[in-house]
């Protein structure tokens, strides 16, 4: 007999909740300029944390030091437009912070690289 919780996971299919159930459909973020490489970290003083998902918890806890939008997806291990808009909702509520960065975003083919070696993990 399986239990209630394994009524969520199917074995050839994975989690029954797909990522885009995380940000209700939503396809894309409100904070337009967030790129692979865009730095982002937890504000210091953060709003109640309460009213947040799991997901977006779980970012916070991640950004406690600057990461890319890249990492934190692959972290989450979630779609690159799911944590953009999950991102987006934090910027918003002034939860997370976009480091400025005076760097020239990279080209292409370096950024595959990367993107191919945080899938490798």
């Amino acid at each position: 007999m399986s239990s209630r919780e394994d009524w969520w996971y199917d074995e050839a299919a994975g989690p029954l909740v797909r990522p885009y159930a995380m940000v209700r459909g939503r396809t894309r973020p409100n904070a337009p300029d967030l790129h692979l490489v865009t730095q982002v970290r937890a504000a210091s003083f953060a709003s109640d944390q309460t009213t947040l998902s799991v997901e977006h918890r779980e970012i916070m806890s991640l950004c406690a030091r600057p990461l890319s939008v890249a990492e934190v997806a692959a972290y989450l291990d979630v779609p690159l437009v799911v944590v953009k808009v999950l991102l987006s909702d934090l910027i918003e509520r002034g939860d997370v912070i976009v480091q400025s960065s005076s760097h020239q975003i990279p080209d292409r083919d370096l950024l595959q690289a990367v993107l191919d070696g945080v899938r490798g993990i």
